[in-house]
């Protein structure tokens, strides 16, 4: 799912999954739908794309990697884990202070079904409250 940036000072959010792929069509159309603004300002196999959150904000740069990517920190981070396939699949990553699942069903389980537009922005939306929550709980 969609990762996002949430304008707090001293904490900056990135994403990495257990392996590289490319984003689903149907994630960049959730998340259109849901007022986000996406521009692919790469076209390969794995598409790189500029996500804009905010007319004002500079976008936040988008595309699939492995949480040890160089585009990623190497340590001094503390990291979510939002699948249930990838908190089994990762009980060690190197670099992290912390690891916390909070964790989500893939709604990858729709694809191909009449509901996998409802799942997914279901699914969007549950993940953006729980993250909105546990931001809020970041004291400045």
């Amino acid at each position: 799912m969609a990762s996002a940036y949430f304008n707090i000072p001293n904490v900056h959010c990135y994403s990495g999954g257990t392996e590289e792929t490319a984003l689903f069509p149907k994630v960049a159309e959730t998340l259109t739908n849901q007022g986000f603004h996406i521009f692919k300002i790469a076209e390969t196999d794995n598409p790189v794309y500029a996500i804009k959150y905010s007319d004002n904000a500079l976008p936040v740069i988008g595309f699939s990697k492995k949480y040890d990517s160089p585009f990623n920190p190497a340590s001094a981070f503390v990291a979510i884990m939002t699948c249930s396939q990838a908190d089994g699949g990762c009980p060690f990553i190197a670099g992290a202070e912390k690891r916390i699942p909070i964790t989500f069903e893939d709604p990858k389980i729709s694809d191909g079904s009449p509901e996998q537009a409802q799942v997914y922005a279901e699914r969007s939306l549950q993940i953006a409250q729980e993250m909105f929550y546990v931001f809020s709980m970041i004291k400045s």
